[in-house]
């Protein structure tokens, strides 16, 4: 094996990455959500070294330093997953692939659209993109769901949630976050200037090919959700695996919130760890 990697670069986007335990394991990429940088892995990767594999995380587009485009068009599906296919040919191979919250959108497109790259995929609180849109009309998903058209409003919310003040803290709280979850966002996203192009992901969901987000997955799935997710709401998680035709295992954890990897490492390792050995 060669040195970690450390960073991916594409169409002049570089893109930090944390290659970490054993270098010659089998690689397990970890795709990381809103508002959120690889750090929310912190738990998970040393529970996944201990077990013989390697992780290889990524801060993706609109958190690395060098790749925050700032239009949102930047942001659409396409390039979301342009990004998580870079990072399995960094790897190479075939990989077993991990994404939180937004970060499960692009592995599912990744195991959707190039299921010979994909040994297995664990989706952790965010269903198969069809199974959310679904969601919105068969369960009251769309009520959960309020914040992503508030999001789509200019400004507004980057002064809301960067001002620091009691309104902010009580929003970002309100989802679920504890009191260290909310210095690490102000550290790690407001007070390093990623607030603004984090906020494109949502942005740039009116532009999103319905096609694109269509595709069954055929690769060994796991679905992860927790039901404490005031976010995401049970229906969609529960019906993905009618857009699985694989091996499918749909894991709820109770009393947990949506943030699962800092709120339940072990259950969320354990759930990956389960499906890559099946795999």
């Amino acid at each position: 094996m060669g040195e970690p990697i450390t960073s991916v670069v594409r169409d002049g986007l570089t893109f930090d990455v944390y290659d970490e335990g054993p270098a010659d394991a089998e690689p397990i990429l970890l795709l990381h959500g809103f508002p959120e940088r690889s750090t929310c892995w912190r738990h998970v990767a040393p529970l996944l070294h201990k077990a013989g594999y390697r992780t290889v995380a990524m801060d993706q587009r609109g958190y690395s330093p060098g790749a925050r485009p700032s239009r949102r068009r930047d942001y659409r599906a396409e390039e979301l997953l342009g990004d998580a296919l870079a990072l399995a040919d960094a790897v190479g191979g075939r990989v077993h692939v991990v994404g939180h919250d937004w970060g499960a959108i692009p592995a599912w497109l990744l195991a959707a659209h190039h299921p010979e790259r994909v040994a297995s995929l664990t989706a952790v609180s965010v269903p198969h993109p069809a199974a959310f849109l679904a969601a919105m009309v068969r369960s009251p998903q769309l009520l959960h769901s309020w914040y992503m058209a508030a999001f789509q409003v200019p400004l507004v919310p980057e002064r809301l949630l960067g001002s620091g003040g009691r309104i902010a803290d009580r929003m970002v709280s309100s989802f679920g976050m504890r009191e260290d979850d909310v210095r690490r966002f102000r550290a790690e996203i407001v007070d390093a200037g990623i607030l603004p192009t984090a906020l494109n992901w949502y942005r740039a969901l009116p532009l999103a090919g319905p096609g694109l987000l269509r595709r069954k997955v055929t690769v060994p799935t796991t679905m992860v959700w927790s039901d404490q997710d005031v976010a995401v709401e049970r229906w969609g998680p529960e019906h993905t695996d009618r857009w699985v035709d694989a091996p499918f295992r749909f894991v709820p954890l109770e009393g947990v919130s949506h943030w699962i990897p800092t709120h339940a490492p072990d259950a969320l390792a354990e759930a990956i760890l389960d499906r890559v050995r099946s795999a």
